[in-house]
């Protein structure tokens, strides 16, 4: 009898699961980002569980990304509703990824928008968080900006005029540079100071306008405390007061806004006579072609951009939001003094992003070396100019040519290897 009991309850079962139909599966959120177990666990639980029907987040490494969306976009068909990966993981499938040009956006900068474009017409992927660099500096140097300057939106002539009055305000050079040997040095020519001058990273290397740049850093050089060929983090000497102006990556600068958040401010990187350049590291979502639901998937593209889910991903991530939102006051300090700061640069009009270098392969070091040697022959060996831009020149050709990497923004797009005239 008891057995017979369990028979009619598993026919029962089966009959309503024929008549409702086979249950439908959480969207699947395919992603680069967040990879740590706790990232993808907070992303699940904490960011995507609001989404109606919820989600089934996948974190993966690049590799088994790809490669999976590639058999899916082979195969005509796949399972895969929407793609998370970062600009230069995305590239290279454009021509499989759905316009998102109806999807709302507008309060994203043009800038990354752009981005989101990969060298097409259509919005290919839609921005989704950032991560960037930023200048920062102690509130008792505001009293020598230059009159009339802007904090927002200062240019490098201004920064300069600064830095040299601060410098003979307080009886010594206060700007200060990560120029270290793990400082991020590197990551502010090639995406800061060279684009805001030649609107390139690599193809325009030794132009007329890269000399001027250069100059104009050997400038700022006269004002920047000498200890800075030791600094690797830059909130250390913001915090003892060895340097009251500097620039650094968002991560390098928390440890002094989350001490002493009263203190210090942040602001966006100044702007040369190209635009105010600066280097994202930029996540996108899209949608594959292959995807099976293309409203659930603009649906939950969507999603991602409210507000309080891109409030939910820097909690989950420390990755900041794309979209103009209003930080809440239990977030660290750090956040607080960073988010107003990034959006600025990000929505500035003259607004210039620019990517990691991409399609380097095991050369990256190799292509960072080029800039670090640049800097230390310029500035700390005071050697010419246009020879040195000359000779790192072709250092850079030949690399290019070994890696066969094509450009990335601010570059104009190339066939094969990126240029260097």
């Amino acid at each position: 009898m008891k057995n017979q009991t369990k028979l009619l309850s598993g026919l029962a079962a089966a009959m309503i699961a024929l008549v409702a139909g086979p249950a439908l599966a959480e969207p699947l959120f395919w992603s680069t980002q967040a990879k740590p177990v706790e990232e993808s666990q907070k992303m699940r639980a904490d960011v995507l569980s609001k989404f109606s029907g919820g989600v089934d987040y996948q974190a993966s490494d690049e590799g088994p990304w790809r490669t999976r969306i590639e058999a899916e976009l082979k195969a005509g068909k796949g399972t895969i509703t929407v793609l998370g990966g970062l600009h230069g993981e995305l590239s290279g499938l454009e021509n499989n990824l759905v316009d998102l040009s109806a999807i709302d956006h507008v309060s994203i900068g043009d800038g990354l928008m752009q981005l989101g474009k990969l060298g097409t017409s259509e919005q290919k992927y839609i921005p989704w968080m950032q991560a960037t660099y930023l200048m920062a500096a102690d509130k008792k140097a505001l009293q020598y900006l230059p009159q009339g300057a802007d904090l927002n939106s200062l240019t490098y002539d201004q920064l300069i005029a600064w830095a040299k009055a601060t410098a003979e305000a307080t009886g010594g050079p206060k700007f200060g540079f990560p120029a270290g040997p793990k400082g991020l040095k590197h990551r502010f020519f090639q995406g800061f100071l060279l684009p805001s001058y030649t609107h390139s990273m690599v193809s325009n290397f030794r132009s007329a306008e890269a000399e001027t740049a250069w100059n104009k850093f050997k400038e700022l050089w006269q004002y920047t405390n000498p200890a800075s060929t030791n600094y690797s983090f830059m909130q250390e000497p913001l915090l003892t007061g060895e340097v009251l102006i500097a620039f650094d990556h968002v991560a390098r600068l928390a440890d002094a806004f989350n001490k002493r958040p009263d203190d210090f401010v942040a602001f966006p990187a100044p702007a040369g006579p190209k635009g105010r350049a600066f280097m994202s590291v930029i996540a996108g979502v899209a949608i594959p072609k292959t995807a099976p639901d293309m409203d659930q998937a603009k649906a939950l593209v969507s999603y991602m951009l409210k507000p309080e889910t891109q409030v939910a991903t820097l909690r989950a991530t420390n990755f900041f939001p794309v979209v103009k939102t209003d930080l809440p006051a239990d977030l660290p300090p750090s956040v607080k003094v960073s988010g107003p700061a990034i959006t600025a640069m990000t929505e500035a009009k003259d607004a210039l992003p620019t990517l990691l270098p991409m399609g380097l392969g095991d050369k990256g070091g190799q292509f960072n070396q080029v800039y670090v040697d640049t800097f230390e022959r310029i500035i700390l060996a005071g050697q010419d100019v246009k020879q040195v831009l000359n000779d790192q020149a072709e250092v850079l050709r030949s690399l290019m040519k070994d890696t066969k990497a094509p450009c990335w923004a601010p570059d104009a797009a190339s066939d094969g290897p990126c240029p260097v005239n």
